[in-house]
């Protein structure tokens, strides 16, 4: 039980979707400490009973009034409602962690992966009586950068991970290119601009959870198989899974209902001259770390 006095009050938007579940449960397997829960979802559900951590709950209609004495909400309800209720919790002065895509793209709205950027929520204080949003990532993007982040301290991805400089002379490339002129290449050693085709093909398949990508990263500095997988052994959430004598690498069942990221299949992208370019399959339970575990981390950070 992580049922406390002294603990925050909760409430979970959207309880009783595939996200809100596991938000439930995520709650129980971390032992996040709560004062009191209110469980919330449309009129549809309202009324319904049923058990958590041995305490029967009743599902409350979502309103406006629902987040009075709130201090933290997990909101997966999808962004339509995320827009219209998120703002309204932070008046309250809830401090709202939303999984849909509302306010993803909102340059005042922290996007945070508690693996990769925590500073974001350095200036968001729980107690404070001073409300606010924070988003989630899209679920593939948290498990792509689960990978890529480590990698990228290390090496550096381009070509934005080149810094302003480059990104300019990406944008002047492109103007001189248009103008049948020659293109600049000081910081890049060749044409940059419409030199590149990017491919993205995603599919459903049956398998009940669980996301797999197969990723291409290019660096500034070289960096061998060996090395990354050294990194991705040592980075936080996640779990290299490369086995090429007995053929084990990453699927979606292995991670189903787990918390890690599993990376594996590293290998050097031998188009590139040298150890600049890497491929990995990543693989992770989008409705785990993708969702509910990744808002329930940042919750944890506001403690």
């Amino acid at each position: 039980m992580s049922l406390r006095e002294d603990a925050p009050s909760l409430a979970v938007v959207g309880v009783t979707g595939a996200v809100g579940q596991e938000f439930l449960s995520v709650l129980s397997d971390r032992s996040f400490p709560y004062s009191s829960i209110k469980m919330l979802a449309s009129k549809r559900s309202a009324g319904k009973r049923f058990t958590f951590e041995d305490k029967e709950y009743i599902i409350e209609e979502l309103s406006a009034d629902s987040f009075s004495g709130v201090d933290i909400a997990l909101f997966s309800a999808g962004a339509s409602i995320s827009k219209k209720f998120g703002p309204i919790a932070v008046d309250f002065g809830s401090i709202v962690v939303d999984d849909s895509s509302a306010f993803r793209m909102d340059e005042d709205v922290p996007l945070v992966i508690p693996e990769v950027n925590p500073e974001a929520l350095s200036h968001i204080k729980l107690g404070s009586g001073k409300g606010a949003l924070i988003a989630n990532p899209n679920c593939s993007t948290i498990i792509c950068l689960m990978a890529a982040t480590p990698l990228h301290q290390r090496a550096k991805l381009a070509a934005s991970g080149a810094g302003a400089a480059a990104m300019e002379e990406l944008e002047q490339q492109t103007r001189e290119v248009l103008e049948g002129k020659q293109p600049t290449c000081e910081i890049f050693k060749q044409q940059n601009n419409m030199n590149v085709k990017v491919t993205a093909t995603c599919i459903r398949v049956p398998v009940m959870r669980a996301h797999a990508e197969s990723v291409n990263l290019q660096f500034e500095e070289p960096l061998d198989e060996d090395t990354a997988r050294t990194i991705l052994s040592n980075a936080p959430g996640v779990v290299v899974i490369d086995d090429r004598t007995s053929h084990r690498f990453p699927t979606p069942l292995a991670v189903s209902n787990k918390d890690e990221v599993a990376v594996g299949r590293i290998r050097r992208d031998v188009s590139l001259d040298g150890n600049y370019g890497l491929d990995l399959f990543v693989c992770s339970d989008q409705i785990r770390k993708g969702a509910a575990l990744n808002a329930i981390q940042i919750a944890e950070m506001l403690l």
